[in-house]
């Protein structure tokens, strides 16, 4: 209900500005009311957009592992969790909500096993541990997903902060951490 009200108020501040900047232009080029509402009305696009930007994940070449494949899921991850974002910010219909969350989940679970069998194939030292946290990472979304199941307020906002989090950190940390193994291997 949150995000309703803002975004019900950010469409009245526009429209109220647009509005003052068109009065003012009726009553001439040289008033000022218009041109310090169409710089108000720009500063809120901005902010609005960086806000919306912020809740979005994007793609930095310090998240590579420098092997192309688990790069490239590493990818089409962030590009589904932002999907789902999508799906949220713009209060899509829940049947479309769950199918977003699906393929956020069935390609985590194919990536996973993607990334175990190079892991358990090249002998990595870690991979038990590893294993270990993409199953308490499933076991925790699966969790989210029955909380927003039942309907609970804030499931889907919840278990989106959590992808996001998530992710990030474990590329940023466990992934990097059997990168320059699997590479001396000959994974590319």
């Amino acid at each position: 209900m949150g995000r309703n009200l803002i975004m019900l108020g950010m469409a009245i501040l526009i429209v109220l500005l647009i509005t003052l900047i068109i009065i003012g232009f009726l009553s001439g080029i040289s008033n000022p009311l218009p041109w310090i509402s169409l710089v108000i009305l720009a500063a809120v696009i901005l902010a609005h957009n960086k806000i919306i930007g912020s809740r979005y994940l994007t793609w930095k070449d310090s998240y590579s592992v420098g092997i192309e494949s688990i790069d490239n899921d590493h990818k089409k991850l962030i590009h589904l969790i932002n999907n789902l974002q999508t799906a949220v910010d713009y209060k899509t219909d829940r049947q479309f909500e769950w199918q977003t969350l699906d393929e956020v989940v069935d390609y985590t679970v194919y990536h996973f096993t993607r990334e175990e069998g190079l892991m358990e194939d090249n002998g990595y030292p870690g991979f038990m541990l590893h294993k270990a946290k993409h199953e308490e990472m499933i076991a925790k979304v699966n969790k989210f997903a029955e909380a927003y199941e039942k309907d609970e307020s804030g499931a889907i906002e919840s278990l989106l902060a959590y992808l996001k989090s998530w992710l990030i950190k474990h590329i940023n940390g466990t992934d990097q951490e059997y990168s320059e193994f699997l590479i001396s291997k000959g994974v590319k």
